[in-house]
């Protein structure tokens, strides 16, 4: 991203260096205009709606496209949280399925799988929790919020094949959140047949740069459409929804329509629109690559300046987090801010995130201010 492109879209940080994207993105200017074009929709009254509904057409095509999938297999949810509830209670796999579930997982991620009557195994990043219950699906993270460990799908492959697991992923696709696995209990070998797929996919979709939390886009692959149905209530989601049995039974939509269960969250549909016509406009590999360098330099740095990372650098499967404890870090987060630099400071350890629209002065400025503060302290 150039200067004058960053300085145009992201006016709010010429003054400050922020290193804080993975808790907070920075939105781009556009998310403003968008808004304010939901405002004016929004002030029209009923006579509005059908904008509101254009928009949310459009918004999903912008993210099929983003993603190379088709617009029914994508749908959205409020947050994260509210899709992992919604997809707990969609998947059925019979009496031999089971959860693994790493231990490198946002709460939201896990919880909906272990809050239930049954216990779960605490275990390693090797070795991920393993849910008790049957009829439970197989789920990894691939990335972590605290430290910035990867687990691969590497990994994921080589633990869910010695689980005698079904590997979700169709050959030739990546992870872009967390896939779902079957456990097939029988044959092992079945793993690498044509019975290999992805079951759905749920992650938060930040903009550009990590611009906006506002919105989790949820897809279920066509070919897996009619495993996963949400059972919940709502009426955006169900086909009879103001029929005349709609009093005495729900009949969902199966796959990522079934997770829209109410009127769609239409600011946040507004924003992610501009952002991911932003994402589009920069490029993802370009994104990726510009950040992957960026944190190769922190890794580097932290290094030099005796700073022990929680987890190592992972080229090829980097997180874009970089986190350190330190017995003195409420005073070298103070330290930072008095410098217009900021990270996160949280349980112990400070956690610095890069995006696209991070620059090499960003991190030579970051680096710096470490090196000052171990001189001074």
């Amino acid at each position: 991203m150039q200067d004058s492109t960053r300085d145009r879209d992201f006016p709010g940080l010429r003054d400050r260096i922020y290193l804080n994207t993975a808790a907070e993105g920075i939105p781009p200017i556009g998310m403003r205009d968008a808004l304010a074009s939901y405002a004016a929709d929004k002030a029209m009254g009923m006579e509005g709606r059908d904008a509101l509904f254009a928009e949310f057409a459009e918004c999903r095509q912008s993210a099929t496209d983003l993603l190379g999938l088709t617009t029914d297999e994508v749908s959205f949810c409020s947050s994260t949280s509210e899709a992992y509830n919604l997809l707990a209670n969609a998947v059925d796999f019979g009496d031999e399925g089971e959860a693994v579930i790493t231990n490198l997982d946002f709460p939201s991620g896990v919880t909906p799988w272990v809050a239930t009557t049954y216990p779960s195994e605490n275990s390693s990043l090797e070795s991920p929790q393993r849910g008790a219950r049957t009829g439970r699906p197989l789920g990894e993270t691939q990335r972590e919020h605290e430290t910035g460990a990867g687990f691969s799908g590497q990994l994921f492959d080589r633990l869910s094949h010695s689980l005698g697991s079904i590997s979700g992923s169709r050959e030739g696709e990546s992870s872009a959140g967390d896939s779902l696995r079957r456990r097939h209990a029988s044959s092992r070998t079945r793993r690498l047949g044509l019975s290999r797929c992805r079951l759905s996919v749920c992650f938060q979709l930040q903009m550009v740069a990590g611009i906006a939390r506002i919105l989790c886009l949820v897809v279920v692959p066509s070919h897996a459409r009619d495993r996963i149905t949400v059972r919940a209530g709502g009426w955006y989601n169900l086909a009879n929804a103001f029929d005349d049995d709609r009093f005495s039974r729900a009949e969902p939509f199966p796959g990522a329509a079934g997770f829209a269960v109410g009127m769609p969250a239409f600011p946040a549909i507004y924003a992610l629109r501009r952002g991911i016509d932003l994402i589009k406009e920069t490029g993802v590999p370009a994104i990726a690559t510009h950040a992957d360098t960026l944190l190769a330099r922190v890794h580097e740095g932290l290094s030099e300046t005796g700073f022990e990372t929680m987890s190592p650098a992972q080229p090829g499967n980097s997180s874009g987090i970089v986190s350190f404890q330190t017995t003195d870090d409420a005073v070298l987060n103070e330290f930072l801010l008095a410098r217009g630099i900021h990270v996160m400071h949280q349980a112990g350890r400070i956690r610095i995130s890069i995006h696209g629209y991070n620059t090499d002065a960003d991190i030579d400025a970051c680096l710096d201010g470490l090196r000052e503060f171990r001189k001074t302290n």
